[in-house]
């Protein structure tokens, strides 16, 4: 999802910078124009195979949601649950169906591209604002998790069973120190190169012999009569928004569009597809061991919910470690086209400056460091960002692009009506996600994710 924002488009953004041309003048989501006519997906030799184009494209869609899937399932019930990631991941399928029409009409390789060309600047700064918003989301998540596993981490080589309330054990305070002294430098780095780092979760629960065989069928029948009563918890209000975050990976399809070997609509697609079935897969695998293990006490963070099992345990740890370092070297990776794109909007024709360039990342390093020690857990920014940008980027850019640009079918046609449909779904989607969401902080339980 959100981890590969930056480095879908390095591979051709850096190459095709003109002699002196500073990094941070490129376009957020950049597209390549010969200068006199339209640009046209011919205009750029792909070389990217099938495979790694599915590869980049599930890279694009995994990212921290996976670890709130637990959660969500744990508010729904197996059934109910599977119902909606379904669902969720036809929707996201359709949605790239829409913007691969949208942009073969006019040879557009970037979203907020798409944006301009529909709404005129408007809608390119619109296009934008909404990708920077889920980026600060997708930080924002990241950080959370280093404040939530870094504690873990240290009392684990420590040896203690529980915390004894020292600074360092403190997740506001490691949060800090990691920003500080890893993430800052890498910041203010002029370019960031091509750094991959992808978050892969290994749930525990898999290396428990005859979990499948006995836990399985008997925790399918136990948990059935969630079904029912989950839905009038307040906490359910999460479950769509936090599988809307986990699916978004929209901004990375053009690019990755762009750089495929014989590119076509059809080909595309298949690859679209392919990595939407691959995720739904991990999704649901990860969402079922992980709820099944802790049922309905699992946290809105999954690895954290393990330090009830065995704070010491070495496969936890190692998990821990890993997905520690991944997510704190994405950090910088997500903050470059935020910078960017606010160098964009703000200062357009300038050119590069270092007190621009590091302003932009303290500023931002500082406002997201400071939501994740305000914001009292992850399900709500799982929850916040699943309900507004995470919508906007499946059901309703997209659908409005496809109404705007796609002017060779009637208004009256059925791909538009269902475009337009499918536009309206987001707004409901976006309207009741975030009146449930605000029920649930006026007058829900607390569910902390603990970590604090």
């Amino acid at each position: 999802m959100e981890l590969q924002k930056l480095t879908n488009g390095h591979h051709q953004d850096f190459q095709h910078l003109e002699e002196g041309e500073s990094p941070e003048q490129e376009e957020f989501l950049p597209h390549k124009s010969d200068g006199g006519k339209p640009p046209q997906f011919t205009d750029f030799e792909g070389k990217t195979s099938f495979g790694m184009s599915v590869f980049n494209l599930s890279n694009a869609i995994m990212g921290s949601g996976i670890l709130g899937l637990s959660y969500a399932m744990s508010n729904t019930g197996i059934i109910l649950f599977l119902i909606l990631l379904t669902c969720i991941a036809v929707l996201s399928s359709y949605s790239v169906h829409l913007l691969l029409r949208s942009a073969g009409v006019v040879g557009i390789r970037a979203y907020e591209q798409l944006g301009k060309r529909a709404f005129g600047h408007p809608g390119k700064i619109l296009a934008a604002l909404v990708i920077t918003m889920h980026n600060i989301g997708a930080m924002s998540s990241y950080l959370f998790i280093v404040k939530y596993e870094l504690p873990l981490v240290i009392q684990a080589f420590l040896g203690l069973q529980h915390s004894s309330g020292e600074w360092f054990l403190n997740g506001n305070y490691l949060i800090i120190i990691v920003s500080i002294l890893i993430i800052l430098p890498l910041a203010l780095m002029r370019q960031l190169g091509k750094p991959f780092c992808s978050v892969f979760v290994v749930n525990p629960s898999f290396s428990h012999p005859f979990y499948l065989l006995v836990t399985l069928p008997m925790s399918i029948i136990l948990s059935s009569h969630n079904l029912l009563f989950t839905l009038v918890v307040l906490q359910t209000a999460y479950t769509v928004p936090i599988l809307a975050f986990a699916f978004v990976c929209h901004p990375e399809v053009l690019p990755i569009y762009t750089e495929l070997r014989n590119p076509t609509k059809r080909r595309m697609q298949a690859i679209a597809n392919v990595s939407i079935l691959g995720m739904f897969v991990m999704y649901l695998l990860t969402a079922i061991f992980g709820y099944l293990t802790f049922y309905l006490n699992t946290e809105a963070e999954l690895l954290h919910t393990y330090s009830k099992v065995d704070p010491l345990d070495t496969l936890i740890l190692c998990v821990r470690v890993a997905v520690l370092v991944a997510v704190t070297l994405t950090v910088p990776v997500v903050l470059f086209p935020i910078r960017r794109a606010l160098l964009q909007l703000l200062f357009p024709d300038k050119p590069f400056h270092w007190v621009r360039h590091i302003s932009i990342a303290l500023c931002l390093l500082f406002v997201v460091n400071l939501l994740v020690i305000c914001v009292p857990n992850i399900r709500d920014i799982f929850g916040i960002i699943g309900a507004t940008s995470a919508p906007s980027l499946i059901f309703i850019l997209p659908g409005l692009f496809y109404i705007r640009i796609v002017s060779s079918e009637p208004m009256n046609s059925r791909p538009k009506i269902q475009a337009a449909c499918f536009t309206a779904l987001g707004f409901i989607f976006m309207s009741m996600s975030m009146t449930f969401i605000t029920l649930d902080w006026v007058y829900g339980e607390n569910r902390s994710g603990g970590g604090h």
